[in-house]
């Protein structure tokens, strides 16, 4: 009787999903037990199916052989193929799925919902089928244990823990003291993971059913007395079932000894009262007796009068907490009705439904922290218990609510985000799990959540963590230049030079046939090897192989340019040079070779050792401008507009002589502004390093300074 009533709770409710592939829940995988890739189902069959870390692979229990059906089915391997060639195509595992049960066979479903469920742990529905697959085939032990994983997998799934304990119900032997003991059990650890949610009536009507059945109506009123506290959609019912319960039943089977105790004590203090006040003159209760006369004794049994307003006293306790709850249950109702889908899928939300979560989430959390500040603030002692018991409750929900949220929107990195920003001041370790949860399970190519959590690792001096995650990472997407750039800065920041140096070369090396990735890591190691190893000449040769691989990639003639200047002079004063005449030689943009003559000539200006060298190079940039820009020839040579040229860093040597100098008096020679790049980090203000500019065509226009900086040669040295 007791499993039909509770099948029945089990097939009727809001949120039954007879496609079995949507999960109503919230998840915690704290616990999960993470294995090798290797180990999991599908591992190893010629494929190269990526598949998340976790596993839920069922192992047989003692006693129970796996058996072998054979070969398998005719068109399994190429469903199986499907989903291994496009992994993230849903579509792909429930075909796979629905042919398996077609063909009812063991190995082939079992292969298959072992593989769907490590992707795809929130699809409760599959969890129930897979235990019913087990349990058909006579493995009750199994079964079982496909159920605690889902459960591992999806605490908060109230349907998956009526089906657990329906499976229970139907398989022990409920005349052993010790069944009746775990099914309470496990029903407490359903409501102390399930409980909260808002949808979790029917676990809690389901346990009170259930203890009333065994005839522990006292129990069945601490059930409905846990859940008055709880604000859930269907909160009213329960109050009504309660009053219920309490009014057909004798008082002192539905309540503890201490409560009926309590209770009675409260009424013969209510009678006293009353018969003092003169407002009930038959009250009896406490009446005074003749000296040596004793009061008589108590027989047990109350008089239908008194049950009556004992009865009445206590639904007045409830109802207090009854309206409390209600209070609480209000300040949801909207926010829960604004919510439409409340189980996974991989079809993405509407923008209104994830809006609706952000601000339930925002609203839950502002409510936690009102309630913390109140307990802060609290002096009196018994307030502030009751306030740290708020406190911790609001706490609670907000945990809840990002469960539930965390089922609905598991393939949205922001809701993540969101979670650990609120967790990481309260519990490292709770936020470490949400992190572990969310990169080896539901986000496993969001590889900016995966570089944060490195962070969060590498922050808290878990710099082995912070290693294993980025080296995982490379492995899982290979050729993301962020994360081999983050694995070299972390072996840097921790005083393993060597060993980012390593990074660094190893990616140069392994990118020779992909000349940009190339170009960027030579770029990279060559400014380590200077900065870092104070070797110029190991940097030097980088930047020098890298532009026999690129003669025509800019970036790299930029950066050794950078690296000459920058350098000691007295040792290789001419290297400044050889790196303009080598960029010259090089096949780039006109536009790119001009910049360059420019800084040639610009350093010869400012470094040179004789006026023979500064006019020798200003002719051969004459040549130049003649070569690649006749047309700007003007504009070198003075003939802009003054009203322009009084726009530059000095334009008052560059117009007409100021008034009162004599026409004759050649004007005072000027020095260009040194371009940023000079002495400075190209790789940040101008994108020789930086990730956002490294594939984009450069621009040359942003080097300030030289819209018409070179006429002032034009008047300081004599044409040729």
């Amino acid at each position: 009787m007791a499993a039909e009533g509770i099948e029945e709770f089990s097939d009727h409710g809001d949120f039954t999903n007879p496609s079995g592939f949507e999960a109503p829940e919230a998840t915690d995988l704290a616990e999960t037990n993470l294995g090798d890739p290797e180990d999991r189902p599908g591992a190893g069959a010629g494929t190269d199916m990526a598949e998340p870390p976790a596993t839920y692979s069922i192992p047989p229990p003692e006693g129970e052989d796996e058996e072998d059906d054979g070969e398998l089915p005719a068109d399994f391997e190429r469903l199986w193929k499907m989903v291994t060639d496009n992994p993230q195509d849903f579509n792909c595992w429930t075909d796979l799925l629905q042919y398996c049960e077609q063909e009812s066979h063991m190995t082939a479903s079992r292969r298959a919902l072992n593989a769907f469920l490590a992707r795809y742990p929130l699809c409760y529905g599959y969890w129930k089928k897979f235990a019913d697959l087990e349990r058909r085939a006579g493995h009750n032990k199994k079964a079982e244990e496909v159920c605690v994983q889902g459960l591992k997998a999806i605490p908060l799934s109230v349907d998956l823990w009526i089906h657990y304990i329906n499976l229970l119900l139907g398989t022990l032997n409920m005349n052993l003291p010790e069944s009746i003991q775990r099914i309470r059990s496990t029903f407490e650890d359903a409501v102390e993971a399930a409980g909260w949610d808002w949808h979790s009536d029917r676990l809690w009507d389901l346990y009170a059913e259930w203890e009333k059945e065994q005839g522990d109506l006292r129990a069945m009123t601490a059930v409905y007395d846990r859940v008055m506290s709880v604000p859930t959609q269907l909160y009213s019912t329960h109050y009504e079932k309660l009053k219920t319960h309490l009014t057909t039943h004798a008082l002192q089977d539905v309540l503890s000894p201490e409560e009926y105790s309590k209770l009675r004590a409260e009424y013969r203090q209510s009678q006293i009262q009353a018969k003092k006040e003169g407002s009930d003159p038959t009250a009896d209760e406490g009446e005074e007796r003749p000296p040596g006369e004793e009061d008589p004794v108590d027989s047990g049994k109350d008089s239908d009068e008194a049950v009556q307003k004992m009865q009445e006293l206590l639904l007045a306790s409830r109802e207090e907490a009854y309206l409390q709850n209600e209070g609480e249950v209000r300040k949801r109702w909207n926010f829960e009705d604004a919510i439409k889908r409340p189980y996974f899928h991989v079809k993405p939300l509407d923008r209104a439904q994830l809006k609706a979560w952000q601000s339930y989430l925002d609203w839950e959390t502002t409510e936690a922290e009102a309630e913390q500040e109140a307990t802060e603030g609290t002096s009196m002692e018994g307030q502030e218990g009751s306030q740290a018991r708020k406190s911790i409750a609001g706490h609670k929900r907000v945990l809840i609510l990002y469960e539930r949220c965390l089922i609905a929107c598991a393939l949205y990195e922001e809701f993540w985000d969101k979670y650990v920003h609120y967790l990481e001041p309260r519990s490292l370790e709770e936020t470490r799990s949400v992190y572990r949860r969310a990169c080896e399970i539901h986000l496993p190519y969001k590889h900016s959540f995966h570089l944060q959590w490195t962070t969060f690792e590498e922050r808290h001096g878990n710099i082995s963590e912070a290693q294993h995650i980025l080296e995982s990472l490379e492995k899982a997407m290979p050729g993301l230049a962020m994360v081999r750039l983050r694995r070299a800065g972390l072996e840097r920041r921790v005083g393993r030079l060597d060993m980012a140096e390593s990074l660094l070369r190893d990616a140069v090396e392994q990118n020779k046939d992909k000349p940009h990735l190339h170009a960027f890591f030579s770029i990279k190691l060559a400014r380590f090897l200077h900065k870092l190893g104070k070797n110029p000449s190991r940097a030097r040769a980088v930047l020098q192989e890298a532009i026999e691989l690129s003669p025509d990639n800019s970036k790299l003639y930029l950066n050794l340019l950078e690296l000459e200047v920058s350098g000691d002079l007295r040792v290789n004063g001419g290297g400044v040079q050889q790196c303009v005449n080598k960029a010259l030689a090089a096949p780039l943009s006109p536009k790119t070779k001009i910049l360059f003559s420019q800084r040639g000539l610009q350093f010869v200006e400012d470094f040179g050792t004789s006026v023979q060298s500064v006019l020798s190079i200003y002719e051969e940039h004459q040549k130049l401008l003649n070569e690649l820009g006749g047309k700007k020839r003007g504009a070198e040579n003075g003939d802009d507009d003054p009203e322009k040229m009084s726009k530059m860093d000095d334009g008052s040597a560059m117009t007409a002589p100021a008034q009162g100098v004599p026409p004759s008096m050649p004007p005072v020679p000027m020095t260009t502004p040194p371009p940023p790049m000079m002495g400075g980090d190209m790789s940040g203000a101008h994108g020789y390093g930086g990730y956002s500019n490294w594939y984009q065509q450069q621009q040359y226009g942003g080097y300030g300074g030289y819209h018409n900086p070179w006429n002032q040669y034009n008047q300081y040295y004599p044409p040729s």
